[in-house]
């Protein structure tokens, strides 16, 4: 099959596109699926660079994807060859062909194209979590939603408005406003030009927000914290710009009793009732038309280096899929 390799970690240079690699070999419980449509996502560039160590190489990158049931491995049911599916958190995606266990896969609807199936699985479930789960937004709170432009954040922004939150969000560009302003986002911040710290305290009358969905990390933080009001949560879910670096927690008391966690998906889509779950919410809003998935760009397997340089630059918005 062609697939995308890494034999050493670095720059977006290091995704090689080969021909005649192996095709997967099943295990028990196992899916091979033929890939249509892989998502691209900063925790590709977080294994492609290093920051997250990749359990081998040579390895293909991608953590989610949609397309067709090839064949199933002894122990699987549910799940027969010519099914429409979709997964995340299983690598292997920039390829025609990956083995996923049938614990990790759902099946997708025929009204969701595969395209739309594999951008939504990752962002919007981890999207979900944070608004359901993480911290469970309420009617009436207000959110900052960081990298509000972005595929995390535009579904994210649609999801707190439709619990009734107020959601103010960062974004570096005029169009990157627009767009988040057509997702919902009450006020959105220039965080280029302006101090969003200042801005939510502004909006908000010098309360704060209850909760910041920060994916960005290193260059958000310590503002993150100062925009929150006493007992006020920081959920950092990324760091598109890098780790925040260790700190006193006694500056959470200082600053009202705050709260800090770093989630991940993998822990919120533990089983297969919580990530069918998720996706089910997910493609039902999809259908009905309350959630605008926003696939902002699409790239042919070969030009995965492209893409990676493109996300890293910050040149895109919304998601980013790579067709097979």
């Amino acid at each position: 099959m062609k697939a995308i390799r890494i034999a050493q970690t670095g720059g977006p240079e290091v995704l090689r596109l080969e021909d005649g690699v192996p095709e997967p070999e099943l295990k028990p419980g196992e899916v091979l699926v033929k890939l249509a449509a892989a998502g691209i996502n900063f925790i590709d560039v977080y294994f492609r660079n290093g920051a997250y160590p990749a359990p081998h190489l040579p390895f293909i990158p991608g953590m989610e994807g949609a397309g067709t049931v090839s064949a199933v491995a002894s122990g699987v049911t549910g799940f027969v060859p010519g099914d429409r599916v979709a997964y995340a958190m299983n690598a292997g995606s920039y390829a025609e062909y990956v083995a996923v266990p049938a614990a990790k896969l759902v099946k997708l609807p025929d009204s969701i194209p595969f395209n739309d199936g594999a951008a939504i699985m990752l962002q919007g479930m981890t999207a979900h979590y944070l608004v359901n789960s993480t911290y469970p937004l309420k009617a009436g709170e207000v959110a900052l939603v960081h990298a509000g432009a972005g595929g995390v954040g535009l579904l994210l922004t649609q999801l707190a408005k439709a619990k009734g939150a107020t959601v103010i969000t960062t974004v570096s560009t005029d169009e990157k406003a627009a767009l988040s302003q057509r997702a919902g986002a009450d006020h959105v911040v220039r965080y280029d030009r302006d101090d969003f710290a200042s801005e939510v305290r502004r909006i908000t009358g010098g309360e704060g927000a209850h909760v910041v969905y920060d994916a960005v990390g290193k260059t958000t933080f310590d503002k993150s914290l100062d925009s929150l009001r006493p007992r006020g949560y920081v959920v950092l879910y990324g760091a598109s710009s890098g780790a925040v670096p260790p700190f006193d927690l006694q500056r959470l008391n200082a600053k009202g009793s705050l709260f800090v966690t770093r989630p991940t998906l993998a822990n919120y889509a533990s089983t297969p009732d919580e990530i069918a779950w998720r996706a089910g919410d997910l493609f039902k809003a999809i259908e009905d038309g309350k959630l605008d998935l926003r696939v902002e760009h699409e790239y042919p397997l070969a030009d995965a280096a492209r893409a990676h340089a493109d996300l890293e630059a910050r040149r895109t918005t919304g998601k980013l899929v790579l067709t097979i």
